[in-house]
């Protein structure tokens, strides 16, 4: 199974739509990671700002979708999307388990210790728009950066998990480069 990891699309239905015809072509879940569809007032508008057209492209999603809420999702766009908005989002996948926030309220280690909790091989995460792939202790955390507004790179970045493989990537959603690589081992 393929995963597609995206976070921080902030209304940009061409952010989204890249993803899809490029890294997420072959995935069969994707994680939101949040901030989907408001640019956010400290932000500026990202290339491609369509909140209606992103929000029917996800309604219209060929693969499920599972989103995290942000500090930038409100109530109105709970209200345009047929996927809930959920403060902290756990699924289990082909044997692994995932944990995803956006990661606005408390801080790493707060989180880490959720992950922890819910004994999960991955902690996603978004806000920050720096993209980021470690492990920490036992657990695989992966921040895709941002699709649309990136703050570490000049192009928009998403995150595959390949769980046959046992790899995950961070690709450049522009030139297609993987940017960060981690393989992991079977439970």
């Amino acid at each position: 199974m393929k995963i597609g990891v995206i976070s921080d699309t902030h209304g940009s239905a061409s952010a989204w739509q890249q993803a899809m015809d490029g890294p997420f072509n072959d995935v069969d879940f994707i994680f939101h990671a949040g901030d989907v569809l408001y640019h956010g007032a400290r932000n500026p508008f990202p290339f491609g700002y369509q909140t209606g057209e992103l929000a029917d492209l996800l309604n219209s999603s060929p693969v499920p979708v599972l989103i995290a809420e942000g500090n930038c999702d409100s109530a109105v766009d709970k209200l345009v999307l047929n996927y809930p908005i959920q403060p902290l989002v756990f699924s289990q996948l082909e044997g692994l388990r995932f944990c995803v926030v956006h990661g606005d309220q408390g801080g790493m280690a707060d989180f880490l210790r959720t992950a922890h909790r819910y004994r999960a091989d991955f902690l996603i995460t978004g806000h920050s728009h720096i993209r980021r792939l470690q492990r920490e202790n036992h657990v695989i955390h992966l921040n895709p950066g941002s699709a649309a507004l990136p703050k570490d790179h000049i192009n928009g970045s998403v995150g595959v998990i390949d769980t046959l493989q046992r790899w995950v990537n961070i690709i450049d959603l522009e030139t297609g480069e993987i940017l960060s690589n981690l393989e992991f081992a079977a439970k």
